[in-house]
């Protein structure tokens, strides 16, 4: 009897996929990209991209020393 006097309630579920929420992605590749660059231009040396290779460096054997 009391399943007479209940209301048959129908509920609808809607999933909306089509809209906003992709940017996340193309922010973590620029972030990347820009991270990358930096870690370029930081270690460059190290990488073999800048200056020349052909710097000579020449140290004395002494240092003569004249104490009056």
């Amino acid at each position: 009897m009391a399943d007479d006097k209940d209301p048959i309630v129908e509920r609808t579920t809607i999933v909306e996929t089509g809209g906003g929420g992709g940017n996340g992605g193309i922010l973590a590749v620029v972030l990347l990209i820009i991270v990358i660059l930096v870690l370029l231009f930081v270690f460059k040396d190290e990488l073999g991209f800048g200056g020349s290779k052909d710097t000579d460096i020449n140290i004395p054997n002494s240092i003569d020393v004249n104490i009056n």
